[in-house]
């Protein structure tokens, strides 16, 4: 029986792919051997001699240790893409309220009072006020074309809109996932000057820190329109407000307000609300629910965010799992010992990242006790696991 602890409230229907009669699921676990969670904080979390793997029901892991869970041999597993349309949906409603003035103009109408012969002459006086623009022919910046970035580069190409999009690490599959009217920029700042929107959809690392900031603020059109549904911290708000108040910058949507952005006009703040849709949260869920479940019971490694993928069809009902530092002789350090105890390999594979190495081993005969202590005295092994079918 393994034992899930979850630190958020789980979609169900994720849970649910764990089934009751292997996995005891409870948000309060003594010994657990995988937890699953959303936001939760990880970082000053103790972390349990038991723990074998980590799901975060989404695609961002910094509420995630990670050097932590590398050095203990326990693989991160995310859900990119489960949430992207949520995601992108929202983008696109972001373009249009922004471009219409349609959070000012519910204000305005909110705060007007009398019978309804004077609030009809208000609205009619009020509203050349809020008049906005349409977006066919309009150009949007997308920086970071993963998941997210390519559905909504894709969506604003079917909405007549020119499309800019900058990502260094776009993959073969990722640009065939791209419409062939989309452009390529070769830095932000490049595109900056050009576009009427910029939306961000990269992860909050060191090198996109502060990626729209005061000096490259001052590049974009007095018209322009930044959005930020990714991560907090990757557009400087301080800077983007001091462009709005001087008049330097259309607008702002931000999913992480603060007190800073309250106070700014022309800010349109939402309360965290990209991936809060009840269908991202099934997806996810069931995506790392997945994912867990073939690490525990075959070993399999899926989009893990500090381990290499590694599967395995199996085709013997013993097998054994090692995750070591990536250096020399490791593989041939294991054949060495299972030779010595008699133990025939019927399939085999290795794969690194960075500094891991995960090796996955299928053998005829049942790996013993004695096997396990051996491989896990290796110098450089972190962990080393006998699954065994069944």
């Amino acid at each position: 029986m393994y034992k899930i602890q979850t630190l958020n409230n789980i979609s169900p229907v994720g849970l649910a792919k764990l089934p009751t009669d292997q996995y005891s699921i409870a948000d309060t676990v003594d010994s657990p051997d995988a937890i699953i969670l959303r936001s939760f904080k990880m970082h000053d979390m103790e972390i349990p001699p038991s723990l074998k793997a980590v799901g975060r029901a989404g695609a961002g892991v910094n509420n995630i240790p990670l050097d932590k869970m590398s050095a203990a041999g326990i693989p991160v597993f995310n859900a990119p893409g489960a949430n992207a349309n949520a995601v992108k949906e929202l983008v696109i409603a972001s373009i249009f309220i922004a471009a219409r003035n349609i959070t000012e103009a519910v204000k305005y109408t909110e705060a007007l009072e009398g019978e309804d012969a004077e609030l009809s002459k208000m609205v009619e006086a009020g509203k050349k006020k809020y008049a906005g623009f349409e977006v066919p022919g309009r150009t949007i910046g997308v920086v970071g074309l993963g998941a997210i970035g390519r559905m909504v580069a894709n969506t604003c190409i079917d909405l007549g809109m020119n499309v800019v999009g900058f990502d260094p690490g776009l993959t073969v599959d990722g640009a065939w996932q791209l419409s062939s009217k989309i452009s390529r920029a070769n830095s932000v700042e490049e595109m900056l000057g050009t576009v009427d929107f910029l939306t961000v959809h990269v992860p909050l690392i060191d090198a996109t820190r502060d990626l729209i900031n005061s000096q490259n603020v001052t590049k974009m059109k007095d018209t322009a329109v930044v959005i930020n549904l990714a991560r907090g911290g990757i557009v400087n708000d301080g800077a983007v407000c001091d462009a709005l108040d001087a008049g330097k910058l259309g607008a702002y949507v931000t999913d992480f307000p603060n007190n800073r952005t309250k106070k700014t006009s022309k800010v349109i703040g939402l309360p965290h609300l990209g991936a809060s849709t009840g269908e991202a949260e099934d997806n996810c869920a069931v995506m790392v629910a997945d994912q867990v479940r073939d690490y525990l019971e075959n070993g399999n490694i899926r989009n893990s965010v500090n381990f290499p993928n590694v599967s395995m069809r199996r085709d013997t009902p013993y097998r054994l799992v090692v995750c070591n530092a990536n250096v020399p002789n490791m593989v041939g350090q294991i054949s060495t010992i299972m030779a010595d105890a008699g133990l025939n390999i019927n399939d085999m594979i290795n794969q690194s990242r960075g500094d891991i190495a995960y090796t996955i081993v299928d053998s005829d005969t049942e790996i013993s006790d004695a096997v396990l202590h051996r491989i896990k005295s290796l110098d450089g092994v972190m962990i080393a696991r006998a699954i065994q079918e069944g």
